[in-house]
């Protein structure tokens, strides 16, 4: 059952997201077009400018996230492209940054009226380019949410559910079973499964059994990373090629290849070998951890 939860705008509290927000249009062969302009200024004050969760952010605590819509082709009003989103939060203790999320979603197709306004609201549909960016915003959310608190992404996870579900009613693609392993549905209903809580406690031990302890431990912080990481080898067993160890590498490959090639050694044997085994297409990556 998704619990109720109420969302205001209010002038007075910070919001959730620092987001960069660009379109790019060359594919068309006509991006100098006022509209793709205008369409990125009114996402970038939709995605920063709303308050999504109704609580207090310091300026300190907003994600840090970035959007890209690339519009390969339009007519009139309808605009078809991708979008990759990515977020990422601080390192405790250290001016460190670590990706969280990094996802290329194919299945972006969108009708904009140049200068309409965007909002979003909980309980109805409003159009897919509003369905899409709101869904983006409460699965970073919760991702967030995860790499702090075990399983503290629920209600956020929750939140993303309510939207696939009333985002059905437009019948675009990317909202429904059918659309495939790396669809919208795929990734909201794998966050919210008990079969990939795996996930979420690797998120959770990476970052806080691991990352935020490197500044002041540097050994046992690297063996909180590589500990998380080989724990997540048993939900690669279990789920081979699942979209979430997709998502998990895409976004943190570069980043476990840097934290396991410099500074104090310990045994990388039992991580090189989980690492090969659920995520070989970072070989490359793999083979430069030291001892």
């Amino acid at each position: 059952m998704i619990l109720a939860v109420f969302f205001s705008i209010s002038i007075g509290m910070a919001q959730e997201l620092n987001c960069e927000v660009v379109v790019s249009a060359e594919q068309t062969g006509q991006s100098n077009l006022p509209v793709f302009k205008t369409l990125q200024k009114s996402l970038s004050e939709f995605l920063n400018q709303t308050t999504w969760t109704g609580a207090t952010y310091q300026n300190h605590e907003r994600i840090n996230c970035s959007v890209f819509i690339n519009i390969v082709s339009f007519e009139n009003e309808t605009f078809t492209g991708t979008i990759q989103v990515q977020s990422s939060r601080p390192v405790f203790g250290s001016s460190m940054i670590s990706p969280v999320f990094n996802f290329n979603d194919e299945q972006f197709t969108f009708t904009y009226r140049e200068y309409e306004p965007l909002n979003y609201s909980q309980n109805s549909y409003s159009s897919n380019l509003v369905s899409v960016l709101s869904y983006y915003v409460f699965t970073m959310l919760g991702l967030d949410a995860d790499t702090f608190e075990q399983e503290g992404g629920t209600k956020y996870y929750e939140e993303a559910n309510r939207i696939v579900t009333t985002a059905q009613q437009g019948n675009s693609a990317g909202w429904r079973g059918a659309d495939g392993n790396r669809s919208r549905y795929r990734l909201n209903a794998d966050l919210l499964s008990n079969a990939f809580v795996g996930y979420r406690t690797a998120l959770y031990d990476y970052h806080r059994l691991g990352l935020d302890l490197m500044h002041k431990d540097p050994t046992n912080g690297k063996q909180g990373v590589a500990n998380a990481i080989v724990n997540l080898k048993k939900l690669g067993d279990s789920r081979p090629n699942s979209l979430l160890m997709r998502v998990f590498f895409d976004a943190k490959a570069q980043e476990i290849e840097q934290v396991f090639t410099g500074g104090p050694s310990i045994p990388v044997n039992d991580l090189k070998n989980a690492l090969n085994k659920i995520a070989p297409l970072y070989a490359e990556n793999w083979s430069k951890l030291q001892f």
